[in-house]
């Protein structure tokens, strides 16, 4: 990992991935983990073996689904598709972390006065 790129912090990956499949559709695992890489301008870097743990761990809770199929390069590949109970799952993490991330905003900006 170079200077420039962040690991993901724990617990956000799941949310991306839901994020990354409501956005562009099935997508197997490579491919998501070069989508989170790539609308980060480069800036996370989404280790292959974290990826796939993650898939699994979302086909286990059925927020998604995988089924084999082909990827544009002819390979065999398993792609991942969102189901309603992650769409739903989305939707309540990322009013969380927009809540968070708006907390850490005023947190990150008061000044010494307002504290």
């Amino acid at each position: 990992m170079t200077d420039t790129k962040s690991e993901i912090l724990q617990g956000t990956l799941d949310l991306m991935v839901l994020q990354t499949l409501d956005a562009m559709g099935p997508l197997h695992g490579y491919g998501i983990a070069r989508r989170i890489e790539q609308i980060s301008d480069e800036a996370l870097q989404v280790n292959q073996g974290t990826i796939y743990l993650c898939l699994v761990r979302l086909v286990q809770k059925r927020w998604i689904t995988a089924a084999w199929g082909t990827s544009d390069n002819n390979r065999r590949a398993k792609f991942y598709r969102l189901t309603p109970a992650g769409r739903a799952r989305l939707g309540s993490e990322a009013a969380s972390w927009k809540r968070l991330a708006g907390a850490m905003a005023t947190a990150l900006t008061a000044t010494r006065s307002e504290i």
